[in-house]
């Protein structure tokens, strides 16, 4: 299903075009192929066809739980890109603003099965001179950039050329009327052709709102050690979340519910949830998405961080890059649980089914 585009809705008082989707989010997609068995890709003799990328599955996710989304980006005027169009729009996304490249192709990737952490996990990227690597912002509409209350990026964007790069200073310059700019900094060091790439990311994440960003990146990327010193480089979003892997999350939030600056920024954190692992491969999406999901309603940073872990949970519990995730109705039940019941939760593969079947919120949610 496509929804109608009509990206930059009535404007405002201001001249400022009022949203017409919940979230805009801009970044390259991929044919993805993963194996029809383990092994080494040189040994494994055939792969199912899926699709991946950070960005797509952040408005994929969040579609499928009923927000508004809108995937903006470019693919080839080729098959590859047809199937994007169709697997990302079946979800309910709008692709209306999907720009067909005639010169240059989709871009496709080949991975091993199983955790990325792996030792023997291998990726083939062929990405090289894609149609999205080719973006600039004078191709993009600006109207339909900001038409979504928040607008979601990622720094793998600004790794794939010049052109992405300069696109995504352009996007993250602080300027009035722009929607929540919520940035993913997705450090890929195999994507970046200079050590000064760390650096831009750095430089970009100052310019959002909202950033994600995990605390192990935050360390091969920038030396930074620990929640707090990312914390430190980084005082100007007024909310940072920083993921700390099977710890949890912590939130640090520089902005009152006046708008006003707060002095030291008042942190929030919550324990990762303890889940039957499948693969890793989509969780920091996931995260996003149900992290993004809680601010939409204006719930608090605690049920936020919660809603992250249970998203990010349907993925980690799912191996493909794009999990279904849990109804909102058995999300809220169990963000609702208290901590200790919270801490007692265990969910496995088929969680998110089993729990859209009755499941009582406060017990162990594990399926065979």
């Amino acid at each position: 299903m496509t929804r109608p585009s009509n990206a930059g809705g009535t404007p405002a008082r201001d001249g400022t075009p009022a949203p017409d989707v919940d979230v805009v989010c801009l970044g390259e997609s991929m044919v993805t192929f993963l194996p029809t068995r383990p092994g080494r890709l040189a040994d494994v003799p055939s792969f199912d066809r899926a699709i991946g990328g950070a960005e797509s599955n952040v408005a994929c996710t969040l579609a499928r739980t009923g927000h508004t989304t809108r995937w903006i980006s470019a693919v080839g005027a080729d098959g590859f890109g047809d199937h994007l169009l169709t697997a990302v729009a079946g979800c309910g996304v709008d692709v209306s603003h999907v720009r067909r490249d005639p010169l240059r192709p989709t871009g496709v990737y080949f991975r091993t099965a199983g955790d990325r952490a792996g030792d023997t996990h291998e990726v083939a990227y062929y990405r090289a001179g894609s149609a999205a690597s080719a973006m600039t912002a004078a191709d993009l509409d600006p109207a339909a950039l900001r038409s979504g209350r928040i607008l979601h990026l990622s720094g793998i964007t600004a790794a794939l050329s010049a052109s992405c790069l300069g696109l995504m200073r352009e996007l993250t310059a602080r300027r009035p009327g722009r929607p929540l700019l919520s940035f993913d900094v997705n450090y890929r060091p195999g994507l970046w052709r200079e050590a000064a790439g760390a650096r831009e990311l750095l430089d970009l994440a100052r310019g959002a709102d909202l950033v994600f960003v995990g605390d192990d990146e935050a360390r091969d990327a920038w030396g930074l050690h620990g929640a707090r010193a990312i914390s430190d480089a980084l005082p100007e979003p007024a909310l940072l979340v920083v993921k700390q892997g099977r710890r949890g999350a912590t939130v640090f939030r520089r902005t009152t519910a006046t708008g006003e600056r707060a002095g030291a920024a008042p942190t929030t954190f919550v324990p990762s949830l303890n889940v039957d692992l499948v693969a890793a491969t989509g969780a920091g999406d996931a995260f996003a998405a149900g992290f993004l999901s809680a601010t939409l309603r204006g719930l608090p940073d605690r049920t936020r961080i919660r809603h992250g872990h249970l998203w990010a949970a349907a993925a980690l519990t799912h191996p493909g890059d794009l999990a279904t995730p849990p109804g909102r109705a058995h999300a809220d039940r169990l963000a609702d649980l208290d901590d200790a019941a919270w801490e007692r939760l265990h969910l496995g593969p088929g969680w998110t089914e089993a729990g859209a079947g009755g499941h009582r919120a406060d017990e162990e949610v594990r399926t065979p």
